[in-house]
This record gives structure tokens, sequence and C-alpha cells, in this order.
């Protein structure tokens, strides 16, 4: 089932009643990672579950592969059959504005082979600013059989088969962290400051509108299509802090239709690492 990559609020007021649909409230604050959970508790779009950054979205226990590494397709599996998404179930994940959680969600269902994910554009924000109504309710789901498929591990980069293909020049390499941290000027999370040399910056709210809804197809492809232009023959992949607001750029190709790019996983969190990788700072 392939489809839509991005839905509208009044869309989903629409299907919020449809019993194939599942939402999935992703809000999360990296600072403060019990903000989201207390947000969803305080309120939520009606029927939707939560789904949290590092319990649910992530396997905090692998080490050396970044802050948020990839969870344990099985266990990520169970989390959704236990929610109810089957193999036709529509999913849309939603966080505060941006999308910048809720496409972690988008891309992992992807990436177990589900086709049926979407993300609501302009997240919690758009649906309040239309004043739909808000729940405090637990939804009552009822587990699912799942889905029958292979994981897309093509998809996923590593960092030592980075490090192998930029020493190559086989890779063109889009860290979607803001400028400032791709700079190294400053480094409000990681230990270490900096970027992957050889790496280009690509903000992930560029794809976005002031308001917080992506920018139209047409904005999408003229931009993109430059830095495809640009990577010639080399694989384009993107990363970010931790593997999280890469997903934001994977989205945005997907809804502009975009050739797909792989994901570098581990990214600046597991690039950092192994001390003995080298470490750029500056725009150069």
């Amino acid at each position: 089932m392939s489809m839509q990559v991005l839905i509208s609020a009044p869309q989903l007021l629409a299907l919020s009643e449809d019993p194939h649909t599942v939402i999935f409230d992703c809000r999360f604050d990296l600072a403060d990672p019990q903000a989201g959970r207390e947000a969803y508790a305080q309120a939520h779009i009606p029927g939707a579950v939560y789904a949290d950054l590092n319990r649910d979205l992530s396997d905090m226990s692998r080490a050396g592969h970044g802050r948020h590494p990839l969870p344990n397709p099985d266990q990520l599996r169970l989390f959704f059959q236990m929610h109810g998404v089957g193999e036709r179930t529509r999913v849309v994940a939603y966080d505060a504005r941006e999308g910048m959680f809720a496409a972690r969600l988008w891309f992992l269902l992807q990436w177990l082979g589900h086709a049926g994910g979407c993300v609501l554009d302009g997240g919690y924000a758009a649906w309040t600013a239309l004043g739909y109504k808000r729940s405090t309710a637990l939804p009552l789901l009822t587990p699912s059989t799942g889905w029958l498929s292979e994981v897309n591990s093509a998809w996923i980069l590593e960092s030592n088969e980075v490090a192998r293909l930029l020493a190559r020049r086989e890779i063109a390499l889009i860290d979607a962290r803001g400028a400032p941290r791709f700079r190294g000027e400053v480094e409000p999370i990681d230990p270490v400051a900096g970027h992957v040399p050889g790496a280009l910056n690509r903000p992930f709210n560029d794809n976005l509108r002031p308001d917080g809804t992506f920018k139209s197809v047409a904005e999408l492809r003229a931009e993109w299509s430059e830095i495809d232009a640009s990577a010639a023959d080399q694989t384009l992949a993107v990363m970010c802090g931790s593997g999280v607001t890469a997903c934001h750029h994977l989205l945005a190709r997907a809804h502009a239709g975009l050739p797909r790019a792989k994901l570098y996983a581990d990214s600046w969190s597991g690039w950092i690492a192994d001390p003995t990788r080298a470490v750029a700072t500056s725009s150069l």
C-alpha cells in the first residue's frame, strides 16, 4: 500500500473515526525527555497513542551507535502490532509542529516494510490552530497480526561504511543539523562540536515554511534537485545529531517525489564515539 506521506489537519479529522487508521503522538524534547509524554497526558489528538523516542523508537542499549540507535526490528514491529498496526492500516504520526520526531516514526515504519505511514503537516499546532477537539483519554486499540515483509537494511549506513565511502569520494553526505552546530560554533548536546569532514549542511527546517508546514513539492524539488545534481554518481545519504532529524530530509524527499537517500543512522553522535575519526569545523 502506497499513499501520500503528508496529511493535513482537515484530512486527519475526516479519518479520525476510521478503524483502519492508527495515530501516534511523537512529541518529544531532547532537553527534557519526559516533556512529550507529559504533554500527551495533558491533551492529544483523540485516539492517538504516545510513541516515545527513547523507549519505543530507539534501542538505547546499543553502544557506539549514537544517542538514538535504531530499534530492534522485531521489538519495533511488536510495538506497532500491539497498537493495532496491520498490513492495511493507515498510520499517522505527529509531533508538536515541524515533524522532526514524527518523521522518525514514519521512516521506521517504512524501514520495516510498511508503506502506509504519513505525517501530520504542521503537527499538533496545526490541529489546535483549527480548534479541533483534543482528548486526555487513552485509546483502546486492538492488537493486529502485523504484516509480512523484510527489513530494508540496505537503506541504512553505519559509521565505518560512511568513512570508507568518504575516503573514496563515493558519498554525498547531507547534515540536517542547524548551521552553528554544523560549523562547530555551538554544541548543546554532544561532547564534541563540528561535523563529518566532507559533509554538506542543509538544516532540516529548510524543508519548511515559517508556519512549520512543508514547502510545496515544486520548491522542495527545485532545492533538492540542486543537491542531487552536485552529488552526480555518488550515494546520497542524510545524517544529523543522532539519526532523528535526518529522517525529516527523507520525508521531504518522499513528499517531493525524489529518489530515496540513505540514512546514516549513527550520525554525528555515532561518528564521534570513535575518537580516532576526523572532525571538521567551519563550513569548509
